[in-house]
């Protein structure tokens, strides 16, 4: 039998954090685009993020829900449009964020079609819709002042410029891949130091076969008997190095689920997995290997296959 680990949050809690990201984004200029398709993405990627409900009704102030959901998230992943300080609702959000990740370091800015300059100083789109609230709240106005504080802020943080990008979904691919790896390193394994003895050289020894920097296919096998510690080891590599590949399935108890279920069901685990949905269509193994290939062709992927006792069958 196979040591058992748990994964948990550093924290001791499982999820220590309701979201992993909170997007703010200003909604006529993003939300059908460039906002969705990296909310989809990351979602896709398993990061829960919160997205405001569209139907949601935007007055002068901030919904207690939006309050509540970035005081919930770890990081916010802020869409620094042409439009988005025309809002008054978007520049309350980013005094928000600030108010709870300032000292975390944990907001992340996407300067979307707009200069980062003009958003730190305040110029172009961003001093027309600064003109507009002075002339309604009053020149020298604190909380315009700190609207502007908080945009000057965000605009000194690293990020993401789409002007640096020839195709966006290089850029999206590119933030949701930082923030898979942030909030991957986020989680640590525990489990007994005496149930991990020797596991670190095992570690170094795997990394050295996995030769991550070479690009070809590996294949290694892990064997021994019962007891040693083999899924243990499995799921620590897998943990290490998930982050770095694009698309990433453990497959647990192999030889049970064959006997039980067959080939075919272990093509639909792979391929739901795949492609995120529950009830893919797979007629037999010829149709399941071709349709894996094709879902998996000029991609970076980590697969482990846990408990196989006939290798030959999984090729």
């Amino acid at each position: 039998m196979a040591l058992s680990t748990q994964v948990r949050a550093s924290t001791g809690s499982a999820f220590p954090w309701k979201y992993d990201v909170f997007l703010s984004f200003r909604g006529e200029d993003t939300r059908k685009g460039f906002t969705d398709h990296l909310y989809d993405k990351l979602q896709w990627r398993g990061i829960r993020t919160f997205r405001d409900d569209p139907e949601l009704e935007r007055g002068t102030a901030i919904s207690p829900e939006l309050l509540s959901a970035i005081e919930q998230s770890r990081f916010a992943i802020v869409v620094l449009s042409p439009n988005y300080a025309s809002s008054t609702w978007c520049l309350l959000e980013l005094s928000k964020i600030f108010e709870c990740m300032e000292e975390r370091g944990t907001i992340l800015p996407i300067f979307y079609e707009v200069e980062p300059s003009h958003v730190r100083h305040q110029r172009g789109s961003f001093a027309e819709a600064f003109d507009e609230h002075e002339e309604k709240l009053g020149e020298c106005n604190k909380e315009v002042e700190g609207w502007r504080d908080a945009l000057t802020k965000v605009a000194n943080l690293a990020g993401w410029a789409s002007k640096d990008y020839r195709y966006e979904a290089e850029l999206t691919k590119e933030i949701v891949q930082a923030l898979w790896s942030k909030v991957h390193h986020s989680l640590t394994l525990f489990g007994s130091s005496e149930k991990l003895v020797g596991m670190d050289a095992k570690l170094e020894e795997i990394d050295v076969l996995l030769d991550k920097e070479a690009n070809d296919v590996r294949f290694i096998g892990v064997w021994g008997m019962g007891g040693l510690g083999k899924t243990t080891l499995a799921r620590l590599v897998y943990e290490h190095i998930c982050d770095q590949f694009e698309v990433c399935i453990f497959l647990a108890n192999v030889r049970e689920v064959c006997t039980n279920h067959g080939l075919v069901y272990l093509q639909k685990q792979i391929l739901s997995q795949i492609l995120k949905e529950e009830n893919v269509q797979v007629w037999d193994v010829y149709s399941g290997i071709t349709m894996t290939k094709r879902c998996l062709c000029n991609k970076a992927v980590l697969l482990v296959l846990d408990d196989v006792d006939q290798n030959h069958h999984y090729h």
